[in-house]
């Protein structure tokens, strides 16, 4: 499927440019959008065509706010103009010093991680605010020889760490065939033996069971699917969640507790969150 690209140009004061950004990107996250780029100029955000229509934007209330004036242009964006628009904005990155993320084209680096991704449209080169917690959620957990569930893969690069860190199994899942695609290309680049890429949804999972599942999704998908994840979720298994902000974080809880899940840790950066909870079942 096609990406419509709407490319956002905010002005502000400089003090309030980056928070207006943000802002933009969660709000075109509810309103449906599924990858984000910050430019110089502001932002850039897909969305699948399929998706896109004449009203996407009428909700967002940051093009309302007087603090802020922003433009913005769209365009149809093909499959293979991807890669090019994102080496222009992609340089390696780490997390805590132990996870080293670079495209092919980057120069190796002795990290105890180094991960190798090359997106298409899809979400996680962690970059984002969300795939950089879940990363870092994750390198707090024993995940040796435990069996994992990744929802919303993207990129791939979280089931890709799980088996780095050597989860004996790993399902990684995407409703997105581009992602899907992506994915299972980016687990041969990394040269990764135990996952099992699959493309659809919750109603995809079976009875098998997991000892920790991950998704890094937006929050209404999150609310939506969460029994599911947490019928498939072991005693005492842990499940990791992100793609929200802080005001979202009552919904988030509330949801989680009255499936028998406890909170158990929170990550906050740049204003996006990432839940750690236990299944006390």
């Amino acid at each position: 499927m096609d990406y419509i690209a709407y490319h956002f140009s905010v002005k502000a004061d400089e003090l309030f440019k980056k928070t207006a950004c943000e802002i933009l990107i969660a709000e075109l996250g509810e309103a449906g959008f599924e990858s984000f780029v910050e430019t110089d100029e502001g932002v850039t955000a897909y969305i699948q065509e399929g998706d896109c229509h004449p009203g996407i934007l009428d909700d967002l209330m940051i093009l309302d706010n007087e603090a802020v004036e922003i433009e913005y242009t769209k365009e149809k964006i093909e499959q293979v103009n991807w890669n090019a628009e994102w080496e222009k904005h992609f340089d390696p990155i780490t997390v805590d010093d132990r996870v080293y993320i670079r495209a092919p084209f980057h120069e190796a680096k002795q990290y105890p991680f180094e991960i190798v991704i090359e997106p298409k449209m899809s979400f996680g080169t962690g970059h984002h605010e969300t795939t950089h917690l879940m990363i870092r959620q994750m390198l707090s957990l024993d995940f040796k020889g435990k069996t994992v569930l990744d929802m919303g893969t993207g990129t791939g690069v979280l089931a890709i760490l799980a088996e780095m860190l050597r989860a004996s199994n790993v399902d990684a899942i995407d409703i997105d065939k581009w992602s899907y695609e992506n994915a299972l290309e980016n687990v041969v680049r990394n040269n990764c033996k135990k996952i099992v890429v699959k493309e659809g949804d919750v109603s995809l999972l079976s009875d098998k069971k997991y000892e920790i599942i991950l998704a890094n999704i937006n929050r209404n998908i999150l609310l939506q699917d969460m029994p599911g994840y947490a019928a498939r979720l072991k005693s005492n298994g842990i499940m990791v969640l992100s793609g929200f902000y802080e005001e979202d974080v009552k919904q988030i809880t509330d949801k989680a507790g009255s499936l028998g899940l406890k909170l158990a840790g929170k990550m906050e950066r740049n204003k996006w969150i990432s839940l750690k909870f236990v299944n006390l079942k």
